[in-house]
């Protein structure tokens, strides 16, 4: 029960204490001080293999207590939402034994490892949303304002007929050949490389944005350095070992059953390149345009304009209209790569207290392993075009 005027709470579990379980610490604290939330969230348990790490962490980032095992967490009466942060190999059997328990659940994308994975994982959340309970897989950039704007014009009809998607997300904290063999240089712990943990975005938006999906691909992948220096090894194991994940793959697309074209490129190893994000779509009325080194700005063409003055229009999202945007700051006061955690907790809760379910869905993260799928396929087989499966097919 609450007393008058005090509104129910969400509790709140992340398993994953590292990059990305920060993320999500940052967005459980500030999304119920920026957004007028129907639940309010309360950061009961962080967990972690690692006790005095992820105690730490626990301190830093404002949890309530710290635990070692997921299933402690699961099992605590204080956590009514599971927020799984976890490296791909975890995400299946965290998940589905939240929902099974009862737990709504966040997971963070790529969804799974595999399309069977995938499945499992969607079959779980179709079985608890007939009890109320509701999951999301954490697609974060669709939750930038500018992006959630774009899609408002596509959704509009602005651009007309899409006909083009062009993405590419480049990154270089690879370039270097002594970098570690981490987790993400491995494809039982990540599934796949630059494809999985970049190109993910990539397919999700450009589904998102056309509102087609991807239904065939034809795709290269390759790896610069094949092995790498084994971290904290023990006496007697190999001092390097192999990195089984692609650097990075190339793929063109087909989307929907219309003649729409993508084409996409993703890489860890173009040097001078942090976390770039570019993604362009191409429509019969019109163009818009997105470089996540500008986040706050959209670039919108109406095709429909004056040759003679016709051309892209600079929008600075930051408007109270925009989306997402009514919680923040006067006009013209930009916002942050963090910010889009934020929005995807709000989100969720809403959704969880309006008895909805969120977007997206694990429906749609299963499609995305699908297409990334393909794309191994095709580079591997040497095949020109892989069909993607859909709930259609």
């Amino acid at each position: 029960m609450t007393g008058a005027g005090v509104r129910p709470s969400i509790g709140v579990g992340v398993v994953g204490y590292a990059f990305m379980g920060a993320a999500h610490a940052h967005a459980w604290r500030t999304a119920p001080r920026m957004f007028d939330l129907p639940l309010t969230p309360v950061m009961a348990a962080l967990c972690g293999r690692d006790a005095a790490a992820v105690r730490a962490a626990a301190e830093r980032q404002g949890w309530a207590c710290a635990e070692t095992d997921w299933r402690t967490l699961i099992a605590r009466d204080d956590v009514q939402l599971v927020d799984v942060c976890t490296p791909g190999d975890l995400h299946a059997e965290i998940a589905i034994a939240a929902l099974a328990a009862g737990k709504h659940v966040l997971c963070e994308k790529p969804l799974a490892n595999t399309p069977a994975e995938a499945e499992a994982m969607t079959a779980a959340a179709q079985r608890a949303a007939a009890n109320g309970i509701r999951s999301m897989v954490g697609f974060n950039y669709r939750r930038v304002p500018a992006l959630a704007m774009a899609r408002r014009l596509v959704a509009d009809g602005r651009l007309g007929e899409i006909r083009h998607v062009r993405a590419a997300y480049l990154q270089d904290w690879l370039t270097d050949s002594a970098f570690p063999l981490t987790w993400r240089l491995r494809r039982d712990r990540a599934g796949s490389g630059a494809l999985g943990d970049l190109g993910a975005h990539l397919v999700d938006l450009a589904q998102y944005l056309s509102g087609e999906l991807i239904t065939a691909v034809s795709g290269s992948t390759t790896t610069f350095v094949g092995q790498r220096p084994v971290t904290g090894r023990a006496a007697g194991e190999p001092e390097t070992g192999p990195v089984t994940v692609d650097d990075a793959a190339v793929f063109t697309a087909r989307l929907g059953a219309g003649r729409a074209v993508g084409s996409f490129e993703v890489t860890r190893f173009a040097a001078g390149r942090k976390n770039a994000l570019r993604l362009e779509v191409n429509g019969s009325l019109g163009s818009i345009a997105f470089d996540l080194e500008r986040l706050s700005e959209l670039e919108f063409h109406d095709h429909s304009g004056d040759p003679l003055t016709a051309g892209f229009t600079r929008i600075l999202v930051t408007e109270p209209g925009h989306p997402y945007l009514s919680g923040w700051w006067p006009p013209g006061h930009v916002l942050g790569w963090d910010v889009t955690f934020s929005h995807q907790a709000a989100d969720l809760v809403i959704a969880i207290a309006a008895g909805a379910d969120p977007l997206p869905s694990f429906a749609d993260g299963l499609q995305v392993q699908r297409v990334l799928a393909a794309v191994q396929e095709s580079a591997a087989s040497g095949s020109s075009w892989i069909t993607v499966p859909t709930a259609a097919n």
